[in-house]
């Protein structure tokens, strides 16, 4: 695996793609794309909306929480595009051997879909067949993954049966292991947030059977992370350790009793490169990725964790439901541990320790 290209390479997760394998020494050149629009998307004009690609350009200087520090910074190529410009990919990747697409960008927020469909629409699915194509296209046979999500399976997840418990819903026994990749998909309300994704998590399949590329797609629940910039639409985990720590209430949207698998990025990171090991066998398929049955938190579980972690009165409101939110969402990942060979290793109070470590000491970016 020489050269690398990561489409979104200025977010939260794809920065921490392009980190790690920046210590990789077979790795010669890691190819880093982003429009820098996060700020747009979200309608938000904060300072910290271009951190991962200027930590990218200078991470050194950066005190590390994650990594080893033996990082060759000269392996990073970085450009500044869209992905909806189809003849600046298909030309990049032409004329480009490029062994492993990693593809993160995305609108990621199911809010700004309801209010703005049509750029939903251009980013996660133009953008995304216009990758396809253009690696179909190219003379080489790039290894792709897609980050999807848990909202492809949309609002069959409200048609699971839960427990309600004192702080929490829980699946019954009927889905005590998690949703798996065979869930139904149809037949339901998704958002159009939620139907984009599904539309490029079928693409990338279908390029797969059709065509043959080597697609692993990862429909991902809670990932959460140091670097991750998390709002009230977008990263819920970060999202409340940061106003927990700046005394900012937070806006619970329902009971609070919603449940998610939660999975930090190393982890998430560790799954994609056990694909990339395999893919020559597994070749195309689908993950439900998280952190399982064992690394589940509900909204108020994490209220009062940080309550205790950092010794303080957490100040919370609650709000109307949002539109198709699931109230229990656990991927079953037993797919992914035996096809992968991969596993969590980070619990919920191991991760949400080194978050709230990294805002504490990087608290100015918030303020």
């Amino acid at each position: 695996m020489k050269n690398i290209l990561i489409t979104g390479a200025g977010g939260f997760i794809g920065s921490h793609i392009a980190e790690f394998y920046s210590k990789n020494e077979e790795v010669e050149e890691i190819i880093l794309i982003d429009n820098l629009s996060r700020m747009k998307l979200l309608n938000r004009d904060d300072k910290n909306t271009q951190y991962n690609w200027d930590y990218l350009s200078k991470f050194s200087n950066f005190e590390l929480y994650d990594y080893v520090s033996n990082s060759n910074l000269n392996k990073f190529k970085f450009y500044e595009n869209d992905i909806r410009d189809f003849n600046f990919l298909k030309n990049l990747i032409k004329t480009k051997e490029i062994d492993v697409i990693f593809h993160t960008a995305a609108q990621t927020a199911v809010t700004t879909s309801l209010t703005n469909p049509i750029n939903d629409f251009q980013n996660n699915v133009i953008g995304t067949f216009n990758l396809l194509e253009s690696a179909r296209l190219s003379n080489y046979d790039p290894i792709m993954i897609l980050c999807s999500t848990n909202k492809v399976f949309g609002n069959n997840v409200n048609n699971c049966n839960i427990v309600e418990k004192q702080y929490k819903y829980i699946f019954d026994e009927d889905f005590s292991s998690g949703i798996n990749e065979v869930f139904p998909i149809d037949l339901c309300e998704h958002t159009p947030y939620g139907t984009s994704k599904l539309c490029s998590d079928l693409y990338f399949q279908e390029y797969g059977h059709t065509y043959g590329l080597k697609t692993g797609v990862f429909r991902m629940s809670c990932i959460y992370g140091t670097r991750q910039f998390g709002v009230e639409d977008q990263g819920w985990v970060a999202h409340f350790i940061i106003s927990a720590i700046l005394g900012k209430k937070i806006k619970i949207f329902g009971d609070g009793k919603q449940v998610r698998d939660v999975l930090y990025i190393t982890d998430l990171v560790n799954a994609f490169d056990s694909y990339i090991k395999k893919a020559n066998q597994i070749k195309h398929n689908v993950f439900c990725m998280g952190g399982g049955i064992y690394n589940t938190i509900s909204l108020l579980e994490l209220i009062y964790m940080l309550k205790k972690l950092l010794n303080k009165e957490i100040k919370f409101e609650f709000q109307e439901w949002r539109l198709s939110d699931q109230k229990v969402y656990i991927s079953d990942i037993k797919k992914a541990k035996y096809l992968l060979k991969w596993f969590p290793k980070i619990n919920p109070e191991q991760g949400i320790n080194k978050l709230v470590d990294w805002v504490k000491i990087n608290k100015n970016l918030f303020m």
